[in-house]
């Protein structure tokens, strides 16, 4: 043991600013390359739910035309599945518990047209994606069934 005094007070013990500068730039650091990863993981994951919800949607679609001959048409749209529409005779509804047409991951309402503007479908529904449009300013374009 050394017999020179020990000059430090309690009161010093801590980290100076440089450590605490470097701890913030290696958090800014891994903050800046792991967000957007994460927000990409999150895109993907909500255009997985539109696709599970159009072909759920899909399902219910089919035991309408099942009960009544033929979907619903544009006009009547989703809205068929929940309250009957005055063509349907065979109406055996609701076909959703909801009291509303069912929205997709981005809270925008599905898009329905029967009959269809494609080739070999009887029907469309789609989603318009997060911008809510057919085509959002980063060209994707809308989620519709297969």
């Amino acid at each position: 043991m050394s017999n020179l005094p020990d000059h430090r007070n309690e009161g010093d013990a801590g980290f100076t600013l440089l450590e605490i500068l470097v701890v913030l730039a290696i958090l800014g650091l891994l903050v800046g390359l792991v967000a957007p990863a994460a927000l990409r993981q999150l895109g993907g994951a909500r255009v997985s739910v539109a696709k599970q919800s159009i072909a759920r949607i899909g399902s219910v679609l089919d035991m309408y035309k099942l009960d009544n001959g033929a979907y619903p048409t544009t006009e009547d749209g989703l809205d068929a599945l929940i309250h009957r529409p005055s063509s349907a005779e065979s109406w055996n509804g609701p076909y959703l518990k909801d009291a509303t047409a069912p929205l997709d991951p981005w809270r925008h309402p599905y898009t329905y047209r029967s009959p269809s503007d494609r080739e070999n479908h009887d029907y469309d529904l789609c989603s318009q994606g997060p911008s809510g449009s057919a085509r959002d300013s980063t060209g994707h374009e809308e989620i519709c069934n297969p």
